[in-house]
């Protein structure tokens, strides 16, 4: 006669799942344990990597500060070129060296305005446009500052469409700029060199709404009526 089999109890079926579980894991580990290591070590590699590129950006961008401190005093002088070029044998880099060598960080990106300025001051509006259009930087203010830079290359070069499109693109990058009324006037002049008049008006007409208190309220009142009538004299040709 057959023995009764044995019920388990919940407690040893748990502990059988267990040991269950606990082999599969186990096997697993012997099968793919080099993929395993590799894995780890790839992922322990690429978190050292980041940690070592953020404390040396950090560093390079606190270089960045100190250098362009010393050379500022030259720009805010008017001295561009020697803004530009520096003091040779000291430790007074130029805006082009701290440009070169910190150009990714964010003050790297602030002497990019400065120096593409400092060319356009000078009248070398190819250097200057490279460096305005190479600028990356988060700060909406010098960002408004690059496309107004990159617009006043272009209208040097009498391509006032393309001063036109910029400067608008600088007056809607922030609303808390306070030269966004300078650049809707000279988007608004520029389109209305170009025959564009219901764009020209447009931009002027938000002087006027948006900024009404702004210097150029009077000249952008003044533009108006500029575009209205020549816009009348042309559908009466």
């Amino acid at each position: 006669m057959l023995a009764k089999k044995k019920k388990l109890s919940k407690k040893q079926i748990k502990e059988d799942k267990l040991v269950s579980l606990s082999n599969k894991a186990l096997t697993f580990y012997e099968n793919y344990q080099q993929k395993i290591i590799i894995a780890v070590g790839i992922i322990a590699i690429v978190i050292i990597a980041v940690l070592l590129y953020m404390n040396n950006k950090q560093k390079n961008n606190e270089e960045a500060t100190t250098y362009l401190a010393r050379i500022m005093p030259s720009y805010d002088m008017g001295s561009y070129q020697k803004a530009i070029d520096g003091e040779s044998g000291t430790n007074v880099l130029g805006l082009k060296q701290i440009v070169e060598d910190y150009g990714s960080t964010q003050q790297g990106n602030y002497a990019k305005i400065y120096l593409a300025n400092s060319y356009f001051f000078l009248g070398y509006f190819d250097e200057a446009l490279k460096y305005y259009s190479d600028y990356s930087g988060s700060n909406p203010l010098f960002e408004a500052a690059a496309y107004a830079g990159i617009a006043g290359c272009y209208e040097s070069k009498n391509n006032f469409e393309s001063a036109a499109e910029n400067f608008k693109k600088a007056a809607f990058i922030s609303e808390a700029n306070p030269s966004n009324p300078d650049y809707l006037l000279k988007a608004g002049i520029d389109f209305l060199k170009v025959r564009n008049y219901d764009e020209a008006k447009r931009l002027l007409d938000l002087i006027l709404t948006d900024y009404a208190n702004s210097n150029q309220k009077q000249d952008a009142d003044r533009y108006i009526a500029a575009v209205e009538v020549l816009k009348d004299n042309e559908e009466n040709e």
